[in-house]
């Protein structure tokens, strides 16, 4: 533990997963008693946690299962609605002194705003459910605040990686597969939009440095890298790490890809179609210190090696591949068809 930091008890919902994991293994190396609360359905090796097992959408299990505790800090990472946050302030008004909703950087509205996004910059991101939904989470928590004094502090992570493959369209390993062998990939527009690649280990650092502190309470941060890199560097520095020399990318316009697969399209057009650079002055200024030093090159290839070591499971989804498949094909055809159009035009 850090000189003249006090011991804390805390309590993490959630905490082993592709950003807590990193955030739990600090808490504990840095000499807190940490509890996890979850339903133990995800793998971990976290040694020094206490586990309490059950389900949080249960009101009634959490309060059984946590009996008389008390904490310095709970923070929920797995909370996405505002169901979800109202039945946090629920459970836990009365027994602990801070209280972290980990929200995300989609919240931001990067269609308008400029750049480096600030946490003042304003939020709006109407077209993506999930996005929508963080907002109003945000919003009961700061209203619980300044009406109840129920001690929040929002942190807002972005494009945070680990024990995650960091893919704008399609899913996790499908990508390195889809490199090894050969198969055209998708890059969305041109590739040329600036993107923030955070590794956890450096998020980890942010956020622990924020827990216990009284003058985070009623304050929102986000936390990334201050290192700034296109979709087709990011795609360039993947493809390097898994051994591809030469990668073959589409790329396609954001608006084509929502209007073939809905559910894809809004990560595209409402959050990774522009330019994310984050000004982190304000968790700077916070937590003295604080610092990320890990770049992509580095972070990858070790996320990369976790992977090809077997640690992590290399399982592949047939059915994204086939719809990737089906999306490069219908993108072809439709530009053979513009050319032959244009040129009898011309």
């Amino acid at each position: 533990m850090r000189e003249n930091q006090k011991k804390m008890k805390i309590l993490f919902i959630g905490g082993t997963g592709n950003i807590s994991e990193a955030v739990s293994k600090l808490v504990i190396e840095r000499g807190h008693e940490l509890f996890l609360l979850n339903r133990c359905q995800t793998p971990h090796s976290i040694s020094g946690i206490q586990t309490i097992q059950t389900d949080i959408s249960s009101v009634l299990q959490v309060e059984k299962a946590l009996g008389h505790m008390s904490f310095d800090v709970i923070a929920d990472f797995i909370a996405f609605t505002p169901d979800d946050v109202k039945r946090d302030i629920q459970l836990f008004r009365k027994i602990t002194k801070q209280y972290v909703f980990v929200s995300s950087a989609v919240v931001y509205e990067k269609n308008r705003i400029f750049t480096p996004i600030r946490e003042c910059s304003p939020h709006a991101n109407p077209n993506w459910d999930y996005a929508a939904k963080k907002i109003e989470c945000e919003k009961i928590l700061m209203d619980a605040w300044e009406n109840e004094h129920f001690p929040v502090t929002i942190v807002r992570p972005s494009h945070t990686y680990d024990k995650m493959i960091p893919v704008a369209i399609g899913k996790g390993y499908d990508l390195i597969d889809r490199m090894r062998k050969g198969n055209r990939v998708i890059i969305h527009d041109s590739g040329n939009s600036l993107w923030t690649m955070t590794h956890s280990t450096d998020f980890a650092k942010g956020f622990v440095g924020l827990l216990g502190n009284p003058v985070t309470i009623g304050e929102a941060f986000h936390i990334t890298s201050d290192e700034h890199l296109s979709w087709n560097q990011i795609y360039r520095i993947i493809a390097d790490a898994a051994g591809v020399t030469d990668f073959n990318a589409v790329h396609i316009p954001g608006e084509f890809i929502q209007r073939l697969e809905p559910d894809w399209g809004p990560t595209i057009t409402c959050d990774k179609g522009f330019s994310a650079i984050f000004d982190n002055s304000k968790i700077k200024r916070y937590v003295p210190g604080f610092e990320c030093t890990t770049p992509f090159f580095t972070g990858f290839r070790n996320t990369l090696k976790r992977y090809d070591s077997g640690e992590l499971s290399k399982e592949i989804d047939n059915s994204i591949s086939h719809k990737l498949d089906n999306m490069i094909q219908t993108w072809t055809d439709f530009m053979d068809q513009v050319e032959k159009a244009y040129r009898i035009l011309k």
